[in-house]
């Protein structure tokens, strides 16, 4: 889904006694590929929204009108000042309802008094426009649009893999040093055995080979004396 399609889904309802103002705040929002409805007060705003006005609450309410949201709405953005009802006035009243309270509010007037602003913003305006309203501002309602948008509509976050696995025991490393003495001491006792079983073959050899070249001494002849005188 692109920016755009997504933008369209938005719908803003403003609210401005002034035809003018009325005009060019819909040709702005509608440029931006907003939905718009306008009403040039904020008890025809309290009527498509499902509220009575103070005077309607005054008289019990008849059965062929109940209350009702004619209209699903994103974002609110009304004019300060307006006869009857003010646009502090709706703000107050929207933020004062269980089921609209979530609604974003944005507040236009043409003076710029502080204490004013200060007020709406304190009371849950999310933003304050001077008028003229330019382009550039309705670029800011994007930010309040989405962060009001219904949690299960957000993507979901997956754990990456990492956070899932369990903790593995971890067993004692085996340094390659234990490891080389470990073996040069295996391969020094294995060399000793084995020269000492080479030494131990080459003795016998040499002991038997002695015992085969020398004849024992009851074979060795005598001379006898008669024997020697003969010779001489």
């Amino acid at each position: 889904m692109t920016v755009v399609d997504a933008e369209s889904r938005f719908h803003v309802l403003a609210v401005d006694d002034s035809i003018i103002d009325r005009k060019l705040i819909e040709m702005l929002l509608k440029n931006s590929s907003y939905q718009v409805t306008t009403v040039d007060s904020g008890s025809k705003a309290l009527k498509l929204l499902g509220l009575r006005d103070e005077a309607a609450e005054s008289s019990p309410p008849s059965s062929s009108s109940p209350d009702h949201q004619e209209i699903d709405v994103n974002l609110i953005i009304t004019d300060y000042c307006m006869p009857g009802m003010t646009g502090y006035d709706l703000l107050k009243r929207v933020k004062g309802s269980s089921s609209l309270k979530d609604i974003p509010v944005v507040i236009m007037s043409s003076e710029n008094v502080p204490a004013r602003i200060n007020r709406c913003l304190e009371d849950g305006a999310e933003e304050f426009f001077l008028k003229p309203v330019k382009l550039a501002d309705m670029k800011k309602l994007k930010s309040h649009l989405l962060k009001k948008q219904p949690r299960k509509c957000q993507p979901q976050i997956q754990p990456e893999p990492e956070q899932r696995l369990e903790a593995l025991p971890t067993q004692p490393a085996h340094r390659p040093e234990e490891a080389l003495a470990e073996g040069t001491a295996d391969g020094a006792t294995t060399a000793v055995s084995d020269c000492n079983g080479s030494s131990n073959k080459r003795k016998a050899a040499a002991m038997e080979q002695q015992e085969g070249l020398t004849p024992p001494e009851s074979t060795k002849p005598r001379l006898s004396n008669s024997s020697l005188a003969v010779e001489t």
